[in-house]
């Protein structure tokens, strides 16, 4: 009898701990299809099935979920509206949604952490294709990039920068901001994704001081040195074997007390462990992928290549992403 309690007692605390993918996985529907934006003023959801063209009977019981979950609630017998909006993803249409979190983790990370059992048991791993889902994980970007750039423009004004190199650079966001701020510094992209290139180049293409380079970072060499370099989500690309070589290069492109701004989640952080140690799950499925740094790999790449650390500090708590900073001797 107490052998049978204890296996209930399993199953409803499994129970329990699942509830909060209930909210995600609503959320995440209804950012992919802007179901949301439809019912922002109260809809019956036969309207709203003809307006999106989308299966009734599947909507309906997405909607019960939703007011079970207190995203939505009904404006009256027929009619259903959004609730609590503040709290939920804004549209697509809009540059900064918290859906591209949730996109990216329902279409990369838990497919991904899906793939463990067949992964271990076939003693394998998948490849990453950046041309399918590099536009995903540059939207990803661009939302820390809103976390960041405080830090990034407090290295601008302390150390006076002048030229900027930014690695990976994805659509450009942190270089736009800056030229926003210093329209007379010279700011240069390389992002080896050809279609975020692209998009990055036709964004920018009104700014005289940025140039975006379709190039593979580790061919690139530069015509002349850098105050500050930036390497924002980057080092998960990067083998552990060539990351020293990687910091030489950017000690080699900056002058002499230059600045290395990186942006990466952390192994073994003091904030946000349970999220980076999945996150790094997620990376290590893929034979094209690395493991995220830690902070003493870090700080011992920089001493190894004459980089002295400013700053070492989280952006994000509850996903263990730091901004670190360090300075060439």
């Amino acid at each position: 009898m107490m052998a049978e309690m204890a296996k209930i007692w399993r199953a409803r605390s499994w129970m329990k701990k699942n509830v909060p993918f209930l909210y995600s996985w609503h959320a995440y529907v209804g950012y992919e299809l802007e179901l949301f934006e439809n019912f922002k003023k109260p809809a019956s959801i036969q309207e709203v099935a003809l307006a999106k063209n989308v299966e009734m009977d599947l909507l309906e019981q997405w909607v019960e979920v939703g007011i079970t979950l207190k995203h939505l609630k009904r404006a009256s017998r027929n009619r259903i509206k959004v609730r609590n909006g503040w709290k939920l993803p804004s549209s697509k249409k809009e540059d900064f949604s918290s859906g591209v979190l949730l996109k990216e983790m329902m279409e990369l990370h838990i497919p991904a952490l899906l793939s463990y059992p067949s992964l271990l048991r076939n003693q394998t791993k998948q490849h990453f294709n950046s041309d399918l889902h590099g536009s995903t994980v540059a939207k990803t970007s661009v939302l820390l990039e809103r976390f960041a750039f405080p830090k990034l423009q407090k290295v601008m004004k302390k150390f006076k920068v002048n030229s900027v190199l930014d690695l990976g650079c994805g659509k450009g966001g942190y270089i736009r901001r800056l030229a926003d701020r210093h329209p007379k510094k010279r700011m240069v992209g390389i992002e080896i994704h050809e279609g975020v290139a692209r998009e990055a180049k036709e964004a920018l293409k009104s700014y005289d001081n940025i140039e975006i380079l379709n190039r593979d970072l580790h061919e690139y060499e530069p015509d002349r040195a850098f105050d500050l370099i930036m390497a924002n989500n980057l080092f998960h690309y990067i083998n552990p074997s060539e990351r020293l070589q990687f910091f030489e290069k950017a000690s080699e492109w900056l002058e002499k007390k230059g600045q290395f701004f990186v942006l990466t989640p952390m192994q073994k952080s003091k904030h946000g462990k349970q999220f980076s140690s999945a996150f790094n799950s997620f990376f290590m499925t893929f034979q094209n992928l690395y493991p995220i740094p830690s902070q003493k790999e870090m700080e011992t790449l920089a001493k190894k290549t004459g980089f002295k650390v400013v700053s070492i500090g989280p952006i994000v708590k509850e996903g263990g992403w730091y901004a670190l900073c360090f300075k060439k001797k």
